[in-house]
């Protein structure tokens, strides 16, 4: 695909796990006007390529710097802003530590650095809950996910249109990788990016869903202290896809950072 059109800064789109690039299509309109949406797909995701060399945060962040480079040029001027949503968040704070040069701005979405409970982060889901998926992928896979989709609605304003929104995304694009699927769920359960906030050099806001239930919007006092740099916003009334429930009230608060720091 070609380049950004240069009256366009583009927006790289990182989704979660189990979606696909298709989940983007509500993207809202005040983010497309002023940027050239460039959505990704994890790997083994959405038909992206995935092998069991792939096993690390490194790798798939890796995958996802080498699709942007492909879409937009080795060096798109200005950088591109990269927005992550879940596990997406985290792939793309990785591509911020592996490439700085290459992002100008970070937008974390319902993400956080580490996504499972510990002694000292309790603002998180249980490892329970993410063995559960994982021994559900085993014997279900397509019930495993609409499970987990039904999960990031919950707590929404209108979780049935949500629902149905994201359902709609998704079948754009060929179902996940089961492979893919497993090995995500291991990042998720695995990785600890809190330690590395501190250090990742491009500008970072966070936004989080009041009403989130795999991410709760405690992480985001946590995070504030673990990134003091970073610019942190609760988004009233919103669950896990605030981009799609609160399409308004997500790009504001987007476009007010950026404007803040000069993108």
């Amino acid at each position: 695909m070609s380049a950004a059109p240069p009256d366009k800064s583009p927006l790289v789109l990182v989704h979660g796990w189990g979606m696909n690039a298709g989940v983007w299509a509500g993207l809202p309109s005040a983010l497309t006007e002023r940027f050239e949406p460039v959505a990704l797909n994890l790997p083994g995701h959405g038909g992206a390529p995935f092998s069991s060399d792939q096993w690390s945060l490194d790798h798939w962040a890796g995958a996802c710097l080498e699709q942007a480079a492909l879409r937009l040029g080795d060096a798109a001027q200005p950088p591109a802003v990269w927005l992550g949503w879940s596990l997406g968040g985290l792939v793309a704070l990785q591509a911020a530590r592996l490439a700085p040069e290459r992002i100008g701005a970070l937008v974390l979405v319902t993400a956080t650095p580490r996504f499972v409970q510990a002694v000292d982060w309790q603002v998180a889901v249980p490892e329970g809950t993410l063995g559960q998926f994982h021994d559900g992928l085993l014997a279900d896979p397509a019930g495993t996910l609409e499970r987990f989709l039904a999960l990031q609605v919950r707590g929404s304003e209108d979780a049935r249109a949500l629902l149905r929104r994201l359902r709609a995304g998704m079948a754009e694009q060929p179902a996940p990788d089961p492979a893919a699927l497993a090995q995500g769920l291991e990042l998720l359960r695995e990785e600890d990016l809190r330690g590395p906030l501190p250090d990742i050099r491009p500008p970072a806001l966070w936004l989080f869903g009041e009403r989130d239930t795999l991410v709760p919007a405690a992480a985001a006092q946590r995070v504030a202290l673990l990134m003091p740099e970073a610019h942190v916003r609760v988004l009233p009334g919103a669950a896990h896809a605030p981009w799609l429930s609160h399409g308004p009230q997500t790009a504001a608060a987007i476009t007010e950072f950026l404007d803040v720091i000069g993108l």
